[in-house]
């Protein structure tokens, strides 16, 4: 199972966060999140990533094309999260203009309707599940799982909201084949944007027995 840790931006805590080589980091890039990262913090965090494996994630709402490609630019991104009200045309210019995959975000609450995505299918290389709440992100809180199951469209996509160390066993037991990746940020926080590192290593344990963390 592959896992995204989202809602970085603290230089020293991103360094720690890498040495459990997650999969994916995000980072917000939208300035009414208590978690935005401002241009300033780039070198550092390139810096960071240096000679690492893990995949950048920026995380944009309603953003223009142009601050994407200046964001992407800058910060190195390798992946690109469509967090708002962004329409199918919008997110394959963004995967085409930019060549970079693209990440769609759904907010899902129980009247949830999975054929909202089918118009999203082929433009974005990825979905990402989240709880509705009055945040785009980072609301603290898990939706009803089993409403995916109705999800039956090729995209793969990422299971996301709320998402903490005691879910780990519900995590194992919910079975669907486009579940790509776990997306976690606020259950594993001290406070926004700086994250338990020891609870993250135990989660990736824990989610994924055979997998190797290495700490410093």
């Amino acid at each position: 199972m592959k896992i995204k840790v989202c809602g970085m931006r603290n230089p020293g805590n991103i360094t720690e966060l890498l040495d459990l080589s997650v999969d994916f980091m995000g980072m917000i890039f939208y300035d009414k999140s208590e978690r935005f990262v401002d241009v300033a913090l780039a070198r550092e965090i390139r810096k960071a990533f240096k000679g690492k494996t893990t995949q950048k994630v920026g995380v944009f709402v309603n953003a223009t094309i142009d601050e994407i490609q200046c964001t992407k630019d800058v910060f190195q991104l390798d992946y690109i999260q469509l967090h708002g009200n962004e329409s199918p045309e919008f997110c394959a210019m963004v995967r085409e203009k930019l060549n970079i995959k693209v990440i769609k975000s759904f907010a899902v609450d129980n009247d949830f309707d999975v054929a909202t995505t089918r118009d999203y299918v082929g433009k974005c290389d990825f979905f990402l599940f989240d709880a509705k709440g009055k945040l785009p992100g980072g609301n603290g809180y898990r939706f009803n799982w089993e409403l995916l199951l109705h999800y039956n469209y090729e995209t793969p996509f990422f299971l996301s909201g709320g998402i903490s160390l005691q879910d780990v066993e519900d995590i194992k037991s919910f079975k669907h084949p486009q579940l790509f990746a776990i997306d976690v940020n606020s259950g594993f926080e001290w406070m926004p944007a700086i994250k338990k590192i020891e609870d993250l290593e135990i989660f990736i344990h824990e989610l994924n027995d055979n997998r190797l963390v290495q700490t410093t």
